[in-house]
């Protein structure tokens, strides 16, 4: 039996959160978000999209048919956790859906907390950007109660399920970000590399001449990294996680995450998603003026 889906907490609203937020709103859904806390960016953003404030993680398990926890990954075990402990003052078959980009092995921990709640776990990840619009951002989901979820795909979202079992889902966004992030993390380096050389113009004629699609990615693509640097760190440390897991190895996403890392200490990275961002070259030259000579 599928439970009808007719409140649907954001946990929480920011750059992913809220327009995700916004689009199940605008096709319908009662969308809510506990923002006592939380900045007044986040406040912002969550007003614009149509979310409702209930004040406290509690308000907010009590009110909830399900729940989207979209967060950085460093924060998908704490927020299970006191999702749970919320829980046990308000017992009730909440479905929890972990659309964060974690390892399996972490995504089995935070199903592992929400079930001895008494909640329903789904495992899912989200691929593309903030869904502003259709056909941009897909949904990929997997578990026993994954029927619930695709209920969403009635209110604007792109939801495609995996099939039954936990990690699935978790699993296939490990291996896409490490194309996708680890592309932009070997691009960037390679790139500030060659700038501290003096060979970026001599470098940029032969991309140009003989990896002119790849080039034009990283040209589309690098500038807005900066203000996401702080999320891609956790999200290259699991994915290194899951490599190392099946006995691959994880250096090479463990060094994405400190080219992120890298990233992340630079004025770039005080850049937030409404901010310009900077030209691809003048965010090279920034890159390149930091490092360590």
């Amino acid at each position: 039996m599928t439970h009808t889906i007719q409140t649907v907490a954001i946990l929480s609203p920011g750059d992913m959160g809220h327009v995700v937020g916004q689009v199940l709103a605008s096709h319908g859904l009662r969308v809510i978000a506990a923002l006592a806390d939380r900045s007044a960016r986040t406040q912002t953003l969550a007003r614009q999209a149509g979310i409702q404030d209930v004040g406290t993680l509690s308000a907010l398990v009590a009110e909830a048919d399900m729940l989207l926890a979209i967060l950085v990954p460093d924060q998908a075990v704490a927020a299970a956790e006191a999702v749970a402990q919320t829980l046990a003052s308000h017992p009730r078959a909440l479905f929890y859906v972990d659309c964060n980009a974690i390892a399996p092995q972490t995504t089995h921990q935070v199903g592992a907390i929400i079930t001895a709640a008494g909640a329903h776990f789904i495992d899912a990840s989200i691929i593309g950007p903030p869904p502003r619009q259709p056909g941009t951002t897909r949904f990929y989901a997997a578990g026993p109660q994954v029927a619930a979820f695709a209920q969403l795909g009635n209110f604007g979202l792109d939801i495609h399920e995996l099939g039954s079992e936990i990690g699935q889902a978790s699993a296939f966004k490990m291996c896409y970000a490490a194309l996708t992030k680890g592309l932009t993390a070997l691009g960037t380096e390679l790139l500030v590399a060659a700038e501290a050389f003096g060979i970026s113009s001599a470098l940029a004629h032969e991309f140009e001449h003989s990896q002119p699609v790849v080039y034009k990615q990283l040209q589309q693509g690098l500038p807005g990294m900066p203000a996401k640097a702080h999320r891609w760190i956790g999200e290259m440390e699991e994915i290194a996680q899951t490599f190392a897991a099946l006995g691959l190895t994880p250096q090479i996403l463990a060094g994405a995450a400190d080219l992120y890392r890298f990233v992340n200490t630079t004025a770039l990275a005080r850049l937030t998603p409404e901010d310009p961002k900077p030209t691809f070259q003048e965010m090279i030259e920034t890159l390149a003026g930091q490092l360590k000579t």
